[in-house]
């Protein structure tokens, strides 16, 4: 069974403006409200996939009821928890790509998480059967501890759970000695996890592997439109550029990259094909108004130029996009 976990859900207001101006009137020209939060993502991406799983985390006032009515008609199993104090977070997320600006993002606060609502959460957590996947997605709120990823992780460490963790920073970096089966940082975030600036694609898969060196089974380095690396844990490393298209919407396109590899890797029992389907999941999110669908990533699987296998030598990032520059690289298909 997959579980993921979303500490702070939200609701999350999607409204497109044609030509924003901050500080002025501006009238939407579309708008959409979902369910949000990184683990609720890959719990929708994962269901669009075929693969069922249970969303668990704190919920709270009319915003907690309204989230847990979509998943519900949505056809997502959850198990929250309903807090007193508060609402679940409400995220504005502004679309002005026409404009040429991009994207805004105003994200709420959350609810107050007590002590007993974390026992909560551990005793839900308890249950889960040996050899289940944990998904660990995005920040921890404020009123829990810092180290909460940790302690979930040590609570549950005589049950053999492959545990996916999406974070970034201390959050990362201190569940690296629990041997998370995957973790998805991206090239900022991998830069940040070791203090350096990476130029190279030699630099990004090394950096890539010292995670594997610091605790990590796996290591997913969302690369964006270029694609994604894999360090993985039958000491291959490999590259899958990503399909072309046109990015209408980023936001969730990493939840359904760590989605797409779940559901690969748990078809196939191979990484090549996990990468592959992680990598299309999230252009297929990016390159739609919604999370993946089945129907649009196996539509980019068709168009993936491929992946391949990562022997060493120099790749510059900048002026040259991974595709053009795999000329002068030593790769294996």
């Amino acid at each position: 069974m997959i579980y993921t976990v979303t500490l702070n859900p939200s609701l999350d207001y999607i409204v497109g403006i044609k030509n924003f101006v901050a500080g002025s009137l501006n009238r939407s020209g579309s708008e959409k409200i979902t369910a949000g939060g990184k683990g609720i993502n890959v719990s929708i991406v994962l269901h669009n996939l075929g693969l069922e799983s249970t969303a668990l985390g704190f919920t709270a006032g009319f915003t907690g009821r309204q989230i847990e009515s979509i998943l519900r008609q949505d056809g997502i199993k959850t198990d929250f928890i309903n807090v007193e104090q508060g609402l679940s977070r409400i995220n504005v997320k502004i679309l002005h790509n026409e404009s040429g600006m991009g994207e805004t993002e105003i994200n709420g606060s959350g609810p107050l998480i007590s002590k007993d609502d974390i026992a909560m959460l551990f005793q839900k957590l308890g249950s889960i059967d040996s050899g289940s996947t944990v998904v660990l997605a995005g920040s921890v709120p404020s009123s829990l501890p810092k180290n909460f990823y940790v302690q979930v992780m040590d609570s549950l460490k005589t049950k053999n759970i492959k545990f996916i963790v999406d974070a970034s920073g201390e959050l990362l970096k201190t569940a690296l000695p629990y041997h998370p089966f995957l973790v998805k940082p991206n090239l900022s975030e991998l830069e940040e996890i070791f203090e350096t600036k990476i130029n190279s694609m030699q630099d990004a898969f090394g950096y890539a592997k010292k995670l594997l060196g610091l605790g990590a089974q796996n290591a997913l380095l969302s690369l964006g439109k270029d694609g994604a690396i894999l360090a993985a844990s039958d000491g291959c490393s490999y590259y899958a550029k990503a399909p072309s298209g046109k990015p209408v919407n980023t936001v969730g396109s990493g939840d359904s990259m760590v989605a797409g590899f779940i559901a690969g890797y748990e078809t196939s029992r191979s990484f090549k094909c996990a990468l592959e389907r992680g990598v299309c999941s999230g252009s297929a999110a990016a390159f739609s108004s919604s999370l993946a669908s089945k129907d649009d990533v196996e539509l980019l699987l068709k168009k993936i130029p491929g992946t391949v296998e990562y022997r060493g030598g120099e790749m510059p990032f900048g002026e040259k996009d991974f595709g053009s520059a795999l000329d002068g690289v030593t790769l294996e298909n």
